[in-house]
């Protein structure tokens, strides 16, 4: 699904990711790991047109896509959420859904003057849509309510919901799971892995919590440095010499943590 080609991003003096290669496979839930400063969300940010690279490729669907604007990558199916949730605080969460679909007719004000019976078919069903999301995603309940007034988790589930409403091809998930509650975190695991069995979503996502990719992605990808560190299986993570002194230096007790806090033993 993407494929990443010698990518390099510097700012300045700094390079924030080095000559990186990688590949997202189609239909995979793929974890992307690092200390802070290893460059992940530079990475995403190249990936989903945040920011050009320095050099190097992004394809997508077999497409150079590189450097093509955030609009452009949506419309072919490329979405991204943020760590930070940017819901429209004031619309409710039925209207933060509504507004994601592009190109409705019904933002022309001469369409919504000249076809108004059109314009309120295709509202009738991107409503439809939206409430069908929220029926998907547990919140029903909350529909009405303004968007700027929900829980940290629950804005994280509108991000994720505000991606189904345009049937994405891959979805870049920027730290989900940062700040939740481990039931709200459980609630926002078992929708991903919904999405991604039952309707065949691909995922690429960011996250410190160790426990939580264990549970969801293979392959693993971890980041240090700027660079590929290492690919594998979670199991193969935690016992790897480099990811261990990568996060928490040298020696047995490292190794031992870190193995611990993927078999979700250590809370750390």
């Amino acid at each position: 699904m993407i494929e990443i080609r010698h990518l390099t991003k510097s700012f300045g003096g700094l390079t924030a990711i080095r000559d990186v290669n990688l590949s997202i496979a189609k239909g995979a839930i793929t974890g992307l790991i690092g200390p802070n400063g290893a460059g992940k969300t530079t990475l995403f940010n190249v990936i989903a047109g945040n920011l050009t690279p320095s050099s190097g490729q992004v394809l997508f669907d077999d497409e150079d896509v590189t450097g093509l604007e955030p609009y452009r990558l949506f419309q072919k199916g490329l979405l991204r959420t943020f760590q930070i949730a940017h819901e429209f605080p004031t619309l409710s969460v039925l209207e933060n859904l509504m507004v994601v679909p592009g190109n409705q007719i019904g933002e022309s004000l001469i369409s919504a003057w000249i076809r108004p019976g059109q314009v309120q078919r295709q509202e009738a069903e991107v409503l439809e849509k939206a409430r069908e999301v929220l029926q998907f995603l547990s919140l029903g309940h909350l529909a009405n309510a303004a968007a700027g007034t929900l829980s940290g988790g629950q804005k994280k589930l509108l991000e994720l919901g505000r991606t189904m409403m345009v049937d994405p091809k891959i979805i870049l998930l920027d730290e989900i799971g940062a700040g939740i509650n481990r039931n709200l975190l459980r609630d926002i695991g078992t929708a991903i892995e919904r999405l991604n069995q039952d309707l065949g979503y691909t995922f690429c996502m960011i996250e410190h919590d160790i426990e939580f990719i264990s549970r969801l992605c293979d392959p693993v990808i971890v980041m240090a440095k700027g660079e590929v560190l290492f690919e594998g299986s979670p199991d193969q993570v935690k016992t790897n010499r480099d990811v261990v002194e990568a996060y928490l230096g040298s020696g047995v007790e490292s190794r031992t943590k870190l193995a611990k806090s993927v078999e979700g033993d250590d809370p750390t």
